[in-house]
Order: C-alpha cells, then structure tokens, then sequence
C-alpha cells in the first residue's frame, strides 16, 4: 500500500474514507515501526488538511499545528492527536466554527484528541508558564493554513527555549526526576511504563529539548535506536490490546513479542531494558554537562569581575600567560588520582600523557579511582577508553585483579561507574560472560533488579562486609558472580561454579582461590536455604553444610555472601529473623569444622511463656494461644532507625491429636491473616506432667484491617479440632464471592522430597503460590495420607510460599522412597485443583 494509495483513500468520503484508509494501514504486516509511524502521520496530515481547507475557506491569519509527538510524525496506532488551531486575533467567531469542523470529526472516529485555540501570544505566554506545553511547542509542524503564522511561532518559541534555558533546564530536570521517582526505572521494571518511566519516552523527548536549547546535547551514538525500539515496542502494544496504553503488563508481554516477530517475553524485555539504558546513561551525562555549563556561567562574571582592570590584563599578557589573551576563562584544574587518570570539573578523566593503547589495566585504574573518589567517569574518557585500549592479557596482571576488586568495594558509587563502563562495552570485553546476565529480566516478585544489576548490587553490600572476612578480595568477586550462571539453562549454581572457575582463572587468582570462589558461587543459596527450610536439630543438616563448605574460612566468606545477595535481592528477601536463622546455622556448622560432632536432637527448652501455654494446655485438654504485637530491632551493625514491622507472633499449645496443622492453618486462614512463618514441634513437660503437646509459634499478619481477638480464635480452632467448623466449605463459599482478579499466570506448585536431609523424617519441599488457605490444604493432604508432621518450617518470599515438613509415616520412621514418591504426586495434584 503506497502513500498515494492511502491518500486516495482519505480523499474518498471524507472521516470513513480515513477510517478505512487507517485501517488497512494498521493491519498491514509489511510495515511496521518508523516507515508505518510516518506513514500513518502522511495520511493524517492529508485527513486533516483536507477538513481545514473545506472549513477555512473564508477565514484568513489561520493556521493549523501538529506538536507534541505528532509534530515529531511519529504516530502509534492509539496515539492522541496533538492540535493547535493558530490564529491572529482576528474574526473570533469563525475560529470557533472552524475548530468545531476539525475537532468534531476527530471525535467522531474515537481518536484521543489533544487541542487547543490560541494566538501567536497567547502560544508563548502559555509556554512561558507550563514547561510541557513548551516542549509540545519545540515539535511544531505545520499542516495547513498561513505557513507565516506557523514558522513565526516556531521561531519565537525557539527563540524563547534558548534565551530561557538557564532557568527552565532545571525545572525540566526536577520534572525528570520527580517522574523517576513516581514510576521507577524503565530498565528494571517486569511491568514498566514506556512513556513515563525513567529512561522511556519522556526522557528521550526531554534530550531532545536539552539539544534545542544550545546549552548541551546528550551523547548521540545509539540513542536514536534506543527511541525507536521503544516506540516499536509501544505500536505493537497499541495493537495487541487495541487500547492507548503505554504500560506493558506481564499478561501481554507475549503477545507484544510475537507482534514484533522476538522469541518470547524475556527477549522483548531485554530489548527494553537495553534501549532504557542508553537513554538513562544519555540522560545521566547530559544533565551532568548542563549543570556543568550552567556553572560556568555562574561563575564567569565573577571571574571577569576579578581579572578586571586593563593594566592587569596587559600585565599577564605580557608576562606571557594565555588565558588572559584568551578572554580571561581559566583552563579547568586538574587533580591526579591515580597513574594516567585526573579529576577535572566534577568529572574524572585521563591524563594528558595518558596511553590506553599501550595500558590495557587502564580502564580498570580509572574505573576505581572514578568510584573511590565518588566521581563519574567523563563520556570522553569512557569513549576513548573502549575505542583504543589493549585487551588484557591472560591471566591478568596482579594490579588488574587488584583494581577490580577496588571497584567493587567501593560501595555505591561503584555503580554509576560500572554502568559508564558498561554504557560502551568495556565489561562484556573485561568478562565475555557478563553479556548473557546483562540486562536478563528475573521474573522473581523477590528480585527487584535484572541479573546484571543485582550482581553489582550484591557488590555493594558485600563492600559492608569486608571487614568481617579475612579474605574480602574474594567475598567481593564472589558477589559479582555468584548469580553469572543464570544466563544458561539448567541449575545457575551448578553452571556459575563452571564459569567462576574459569572467570576466577583467567583474573589470575591462583589454584586454592579458584577453588574457594567456585565453591561459594555454588553453593550461595546453601546457608540461607537450608536455615528456613531444615531443621537445625538435625544432625544430618549441620553435618551436610559441613561437608558442602570444607573449612571455616569459607563458611565466613559464604556466610557475608549470604548476607549481601538477600540485601540486594530485595526487602522481602532478609531481616533480623532470617539474619539470626542463618547466624545459628553458621554456629553450628563452625563447630563440626573444628572438630566437634552434633548431637542427636534434643527437644529444645521452652520458654516460660511456652511451658506456661503448654501445661494449660493438658490441664484444659484443648488448645490455648496468645497474641504479642512484634518488631524486629535493627542488627547491631546495620542502620539506626525504627524497628522493622513484622505482625504478630502467635503462640499455640494444643495437645498432640491429628489434624492440629490444618485446623491451625484453616482457622488463620478463615479469619484472613497471612502467615509468614511457622514453626511446629512437640515440647517436653515439666516433670510429674502427663501429656504430649505441639507447640506452634508462627508469625502472622491481618490482610487488611484489624486482627481478631485472641478468645474468637481459641473458639474456632476448639470447633475446627471437633469438626463442628467447615473450613473447607467456608473457604470455598469465600473464593466464590470474589471471583479471581486477572493477573499473572503463576508457574505449577513444585512439590519434591529433600534427599538425605534427615535421617529421622521425611523431608518434603513445597514451592508454590501463596495464596489464602495454601497452608491449610497442604496440611489437610498431609493429613489425609496418614503422616505425622514433626516440624515445619514455613516462610513466604513475596509472593512465593516455600515450605519444608518433616514428616514420618505411623510408625515414626522416615516414609519408603516409593511411598514418598506417591505422597509427593498426591500433593502436586491437590495443589494445581
């Protein structure tokens, strides 16, 4: 379909001609992305022109103005069309005739119109006082109508852009980060905003601003690209959903990618994320370098103010000093930090005598020095860097390693400055491996970061931790890699212990350290895993850390590892509770590393409360529980502030009979309180007391509104335990009232049996969607299979349950493989109902 072709068909019968024009245009598959975004602004631009000659025929000092993104002629499928209706003050009345035969056919069609009526004056007035219309005004494009009218606003408003620059640059750079901060990063988000997001489209178009202002213009390789792409990316939108949206939800995000021919969701998403990068790092430098520019000014002045008077102008000339011939503008001073690398204005750089070509640790030293000082890495540094310096040789030179761990424990700072490396392809060549993490997506509630970045992230924290290791050089490698193997198929552990061994290698570190990274990186879930999903009692659980780690030195290395990926996982994923789990795991473990055995379980002492609630307990012969409001306190060397929420902690005593987990958990459930973790385990009486008691301390939280009151809890776990409660059918009839939401299609429940984790139980895993009454159906079918539940271990990452039960069968011995086996299949079943 060529452009005469549409045009004919606008010209057919006026709206439905466009219409059917439109149409075929849209949903013709030969053209996408610019070619059909021109193409759909050509066939507009004709519709419209049209409607203003038939409606304009005796009205003179009109025009009408595309802006905004249609004057740019970059219209998506459900874009609104951005009008000014232009004219000089003259006959009001057929002004407001003529608007009416433009806007009312634009309305007509169902198209998002975004209008205005204003003179050249009022145009620049309203400019002058709203920054968004001013930037709708940079793109203005003439349709039809007095071309004088239109290139005279165009030329004043420019005029005004320049002359206003120093002071309306920082207002648009407050609005830039004010949005940021509403919508988040474009490049890390799983349901970002194209437009609005920093590093989408609003930020694209705001450079573009900078630029007309004079004042500064943003790095220009890869940003047009980086635009296009998104705006790809929005068109397929528009039509996948058929409505003018920006947001690209979870739920079309396949859809989005088939529409532009990519393999799937998480390949679309990379794109995004990429092209949000290079406009984040244009934007990031471009705002550096108007700061810096508007400094200048500030200060010149002052300067001219200061060299002044002519004798002393001609004195300095004559004693031969440059810069006063030179107008007086001082060369900017320039600092050394490191061998080849200076600081000069804000920004650090290379030396004169500099020589990437014959330096190959180069880009690593100026890399660390830029993040030790705080400082970011010029544009012009970076650029010469990546275009002429050598590759390093194999293994790297000790200074190289050396630098690279500078780096990394720079804390934050080391982020902008990766990101600059990264911006023009220093670090895929420093470590070929990071190009399958880089800009990865982890469709993980719990991650808040791509791979990439929680890597660096990781970094940062372990940089906290330096101190508590004897080793931090390798604690701060292993943070970089430890998640590297998630670009591959399989287990990332298993594949991040191949690559770390390589990486570890080829950075020169020698035999036993390669040894020691590749062990934490594969084994850099153990502590935190096994400490919220084992029994610590256990002997077969402490012993087989034991055995995983080696020696002490790495369990402190693994244990600060731990420690900074849950940090810069995200909040869900680390608190003082999980911190303390983990710190009495290490404890255990240390002991069996230096020498001595763990022994058989012990039923842990009660507490006073504890003994207290269990001995009411076989007094009353029925369940007791309390309810205490908890915080948890601040770690000892973390940050001082208040204490961090956590619900309440319940405590119930039952005497031991079957179906105590599911009533327990029904009741919860019935009265809308989310579990976040739970522990259950029988507990040793006093002696002369006659009885056996569970005791079940668990952490819950109201899902709105307020808790119940202990005594209606204690009443209905007393009618759940005697079957007069049917949580089942009350669940039901709850889940039937309000029917699911859509939303995100969550992954199968994933049931499986944890081999050789204890030689007393069976260990069953269940990884699945939390949802209300999860953890009652789970206990209900492990009811139903006849098993004995010792203890569990319960804890929720976001929206992830995932759950470990011991479990023995009547006889209270471990279950036979091929029972377990079945128990498992069974409980699969019940949860995917």
């Amino acid at each position: 379909m060529t452009s005469t072709d549409v045009a004919m068909d606008a010209e057919d019968s006026g709206p439905s001609g466009y219409a059917a024009a439109r149409l075929r245009l849209l949903t013709e598959g030969a053209r996408s992305g610019p070619p059909r975004r021109a193409a759909l602004a050509e066939l507009t631009d004709e519709w419209l022109a049209g409607l203003f000659a038939a409606g304009a025929e005796d009205v003179r000092g009109v025009s009408l103005v595309a802006v905004g993104g249609y004057g740019r002629g970059e219209l998506s499928p459900r874009s609104d069309l951005d009008l000014l209706l232009l004219h000089d003050g003259g006959d009001a009345k057929a002004v407001a005739a003529l608007a009416d035969r433009l806007w009312y056919p634009v309305w007509d069609l169902g198209l998002a119109l975004d209008h205005s009526v204003r003179t050249p004056a009022e145009a620049r007035r309203t400019a002058g006082e709203d920054l968004k219309v001013q930037l709708g005004l940079l793109d203005a494009r003439h349709l039809a109508g007095d071309l004088g009218l239109t290139a005279g606003l165009r030329t004043s408003v420019l005029a005004d852009w320049r002359n206003q620059a120093p002071r309306r640059l920082p207002e648009l750079q407050e609005l830039c980060a004010e949005r940021a901060e509403r919508q988040g990063e474009l490049q890390y988000l799983l349901e970002p905003d194209l437009k609005e997001a920093r590093g989408g489209l609003r930020d694209a178009t705001a450079l573009r601003a900078v630029a007309a202002s004079w004042l500064a213009d943003a790095p220009r390789e890869g940003l047009a690209d980086a635009r296009r792409r998104l705006l790809d990316v929005r068109d397929a939108l528009h039509l996948t959903t058929g409505r003018a949206t920006d947001r690209l939800a979870l739920q079309e995000q396949d859809q989005v990618a088939a529409e532009l021919g990519l393999l799937d969701a998480d390949t679309l998403l990379r794109q995004v994320y990429e092209a949000a990068r290079v406009i984040s790092y244009a934007s990031d430098v471009t705002w550096r370098e108007v700061g810096r520019v508007l400094r200048s000014r500030a200060v010149r002045p002052r300067l001219r103010r200061l060299v002044g008077e002519r004798s002393d102008f001609l004195r300095r000339a004559v004693a031969g000093d440059g810069r006063a011939l030179g107008g007086g503008k001082p060369a900017p001073e320039r600092s050394p930090l490191a061998e080849g690398v200076v600081e000069q204005d804000g920004e650090v750089g290379l030396a004169r005598a500099a020589r990437p070509e014959r330096d190959p640790v180069l880009p690593l030293r100026a890399a660390a020095a830029a993040a030790q000082a705080g400082l970011p890495l010029s544009l012009h540094a970076v650029r010469r860097l990546a275009a002429t310096v050598r590759p390093l040789p194999t293994p790297w030179p000790a200074e190289a390693r050396e630098q690279l761990v500078t780096l990394l424990g720079s804390g934050r700072p080391t982020v902008e400055v990766w990101e600059a490396l990264e911006a023009e392809g220093l670090v895929t060549r420093l470590l070929p491996d990071w190009e399958r993490v880089r800009c990865r997506p982890q469709r993980n509630a719990v991650h808040i970061w791509t791979v990439d970045r929680h890597l660096i992230e990781t970094a940062v924290r372990a940089s906290e931790f330096t101190r508590r290791v004897s080793r931090p050089d390798l604690l701060l490698v292993a943070a970089l890699l430890h998640d590297i193997g998630k670009g591959w198929p399989g287990d990332h552990s298993v594949a991040g212990e191949i690559i770390a061994k390589d990486v570890a290698a080829r950075i020169g570190f020698d035999r036993a350290d390669v040894a020691v990274l590749s062990t934490l990186v594969r084994h850099h879930l153990l502590l935190i895993e096994t400490a919220t999903r084992r029994d610590l009692d256990d002997p077969a659980t402490v012993r087989s850390v034991a055995d995983a780690v080696g020696s002490q030195s790495t369990l402190e290395l693994l244990h600060a590892l731990t420690e900074a990926d849950a940090l810069a996982t995200g909040p869900a994923a680390w608190s003082s509770w999980r911190g303390s789990l983990v710190a009495d795991l290490v404890k255990r473990v240390a002991a069996v590393l230096a020498g001595d055995e763990p022994d058989e379980p012990d039923a842990a002492a009660p507490t006073a409360e504890q003994e207290r609630l269990a001995i009411e307990a076989v007094a009353t012969g029925s369940p007791v529980l309390s309810l205490h409001a908890q915080t948890e306190p601040p770690a000892e060397d973390g940050p001082v502030g208040d204490p961090e929420p956590l619900g309440v902690e319940l405590l119930i005593a039952v005497p031991d009979q079957p179906g105590v987990l599911p009533a327990v958990a029904g009741v919860l459930a019935v009265h809308r309180l989310t579990v976040r973790t739970a522990e259950l385990r029988a507990v040793d009486l006093p002696t002369g007391v006659e009885g056996s008691v569970l005791l079940l301390n668990w952490r819950v939280a109201a899902e709105y509104g307020s808790l119940p009151q202990a005594a209606r809890l204690r009443a209905d776990l007393v009618r759940a335990l005697d079957g007069s409660l049917d949580i089942a059918g009350r669940l039901a009839e709850r889940d039937a009232a309000y029917p699911r939401r859509r939303g995100v299609v969550a992954p199968p429940s994933r049931v499986t049996v944890a081999s050789a984790a204890s030689r007393h139980a069976t260990v069953i895993e269940v990884r699945a969607q939390d949802a209300p009454g999860l953890l009652f159906r789970i206990g209900q079918a492990l009811e139903d299979a006849g098993l004995h539940v010792r203890s569990m271990h319960v804890s929720t990452l976001g929206a992830n349950a995932v759950d470990a039960f011991y479990v023995t069968g009547g006889d209270g011995a471990p279950l036979p493989a091929d029972e377990a086996a079945f128990v498992t299949r069974k409980l699969e079943e019940t949860l995917r109902a």
